[in-house]
């Protein structure tokens, strides 16, 4: 995670400055990353657009729509660390739950998670582990369990771990046995997880499908132009040839977005 990963601000109901907290929501690329992947988008546009056009021109027009694939990347890299976050905070949880059984007080659940944890994710630079360490640093400063999680639950912008500071929260302000109403929704909350992944692993192979369905079309293409040029030579050099290709560029994008779509659960 680099530095610039990080967001630094300061709560508005909280004494303690939040030095060094996420905000998952966000994710600032840095100059050199942004230029990377509009080199990048740029060549695959551009090879797209010879494929399909054999012009270099309307290769080159087509090349400036690059400069739109940093926004789209940036998204998927917020979604692919709030994924992972999700799936580590059921390991949280997990830990939680075990040492509330055993008696223990809820802060010091949290405390004692970290240790359980460094096994699991070796790597100091893991998003639970950094969360853990700021989580703890707070509760050292006599700052309450549920105002911690709220915090959490604010910049992770995560629908479980908002439910679990949510129903932290209820149990503060109207008593009855926290320990176990703990309990009851940390194993609620992870049998959900794991649901999701389990939908996610039998989606891994539709989504390698639709790679290799978009993919298709292309590969057909190239191959016939290779092999076929007096075949192919009207659709690369008449106005009719050129509009079909273009018809056919926006099937293909229309249909990878709508599978894409398709795929996308949300529990």
């Amino acid at each position: 995670m680099n530095t610039e990963d990080l967001n630094i601000k300061y709560e508005k109901d909280s004494p303690i400055p939040s030095y060094g907290a996420i905000d998952y929501s966000v994710y600032n690329m840095s100059r050199k990353e942004k230029l990377i992947y509009v080199l990048l988008a740029a060549i695959f546009l551009f090879g797209l657009g010879f494929i399909f056009y054999q012009n270099v021109i309307v290769s080159l027009l087509i090349t400036p729509f690059a400069l739109l694939y940093p926004k789209i990347r940036t998204r998927e890299i917020i979604e692919k660390r709030q994924n992972e976050l999700n799936l580590q905070f059921k390991d949280l949880l997990y830990s939680i739950s075990s040492s509330l059984g055993s008696g223990k007080a809820l802060e010091t659940a949290f405390k004692e998670s970290l240790k359980e944890l460094s096994i699991i994710y070796p790597n100091e630079e893991t998003l639970i582990i950094k969360e853990i360490q700021y989580m703890q640093r707070k509760l050292d400063m006599n700052e309450q369990i549920e105002n911690v999680l709220a915090d959490f639950a604010d910049r992770s912008k995560l629908e479980d771990v908002r439910s679990f500071a949510t129903i932290l929260q209820t149990c503060n302000k109207r008593g009855g046995n926290v320990i176990e109403i703990i309990r009851n929704t940390s194993n609620v909350i992870n049998d959900k997880i794991e649901v999701k992944q389990e939908i996610t692993t039998i989606l891994a192979q539709k989504k390698f499908e639709q790679k290799v369905l978009s993919i298709m079309p292309i590969a057909l293409i190239l191959f016939l132009s290779a092999t076929q040029k007096e075949y192919m030579e009207p659709v690369f050099t008449t106005v009719l040839g050129r509009v079909v290709m273009t018809i056919a560029i926006i099937f293909i994008i229309s249909g990878y977005m709508i599978m894409k779509k398709i795929m996308d659960i949300k529990i």
